[in-house]
């Protein structure tokens, strides 16, 4: 029998778990495993390009993880600052179109303006799309795409009789970007967490062991070697 060809998944979606946990493990505040996760984040985002993956979403921030402990969130708030700047030269430089997911209006004045400007000063780079969902949960965008949508027939914008998965995927926030081909959860959880539920309805999951911090390109490698092993079919055939 012929070696197959590997193919690879054009979108990946990662949530991103278990900095606390690394840091934990090292006798180390939970701020330091936030940092090491967002070290990694930034190999990762090399590697996935080199290895063909066109499009690489990761899971930042959750609209639950505003109940972590004030210290935590406010780790995370100034770590979000520093990474948005560095991400902006970074993004130039390897030609990387950046996009941020998920529901803006309770962050800082500050953090709205970096993210404009990430999003403008990379929007016509041609690498790695990478999407950064940041107060993000499912159902609330979801919900905020149904406001929409209702809001645009109630103008006479759009007919009840036009709604389709199509027509509801425009009000969503990853609109123009398909749907991921292969889902990555990191430290053993099994468990989608309100992330890209619309999105992931044909998407093979691959969890690991392995904390993020310590997730690379090897167990990249990995994934996608479980992905390849997949026996993809749709529609039951």
């Amino acid at each position: 029998m012929s070696e197959k060809e590997v193919q690879v998944p054009a979108h990946v979606a990662i949530i991103l778990d278990g900095n606390g946990r690394w840091a934990k493990k090292r006798f180390l505040p939970r701020k330091a495993g936030h940092a090491a996760g967002s070290r990694a984040v930034e190999q990762i985002c090399e590697d996935a390009w080199n290895l063909g993956i066109r499009y690489l979403t990761v899971y930042a921030f959750s609209t639950e993880n505003w109940k972590r402990p004030q210290d935590e969130v406010d780790a995370l708030m100034k770590l979000l600052r520093q990474y948005l700047k560095d991400c902006i030269k970074r993004s130039t430089k390897n030609n990387m179109c950046v996009r941020v997911l998920g529901d803006l209006t309770p962050l800082d004045a500050d953090l709205k303006a970096s993210i404009r400007e990430l999003e403008e000063v990379s929007g016509n780079n041609t690498g790695l799309h990478f999407q950064v969902a940041l107060n993000y949960g499912s159902r609330d965008e979801m919900i905020r795409a149904m406001r929409s949508m209702a809001a645009d027939i109630a103008a006479g914008v759009k007919s009840a009789d036009d709604i389709s998965e199509e027509m509801f995927q425009g009000y969503l926030d990853t609109n123009g970007i398909p749907d991921p081909d292969l889902l990555i959860r990191t430290s053993g959880e099994e468990r989608l967490s309100n992330f890209l539920l619309w999105q992931l309805a044909y998407t093979e999951f691959y969890f690991t062991d392995v904390l993020w911090p310590d997730f690379n390109k090897k167990e990249l490698e990995k994934a996608i070697a479980y992905y390849n092993g997949r026996d993809r079919r749709f529609g039951g055939v």
